[in-house]
């Protein structure tokens, strides 16, 4: 079947009250989702748009005391293969399970 793409690009900045670390910059990048191209896909992109609207797509974390943008924990499918094991299809649970969570 053909694909959605999602792209997600986070700049790098500083971060915010609320953040693990204040006033510490942080590493952005590029994110990248995928869902089918249907009308469950679609409806999925639109609840998905609206999480990212909220802030609650990504957060802050440290790594190797660097501060970097990370997925938060609504489940994203970052491959089109490879299966569940690898965060890509066939999954037949994910999206709902994914609409479960939005």
């Amino acid at each position: 079947g053909t694909a959605l793409r999602l792209l997600f690009k986070m700049l790098s900045s500083c971060s915010k009250v609320g953040d693990p670390r204040p006033g510490q910059p942080y590493k952005g990048g590029n994110f990248y989702a995928f869902l089918p191209d249907n009308r469950e896909g679609q409806k999925t992109a639109m609840l998905l748009k609206k999480a990212f609207a909220a802030g609650l797509t990504f957060q802050i974390k440290s790594c190797n005391g660097e501060e970097r943008v990370t997925w938060g924990l609504i489940p994203h499918k970052t491959s089109w293969d490879g299966g569940k094991a690898r965060n890509g299809y066939p999954d037949t649970q994910y999206l709902s399970e994914v609409c479960i969570v939005l």
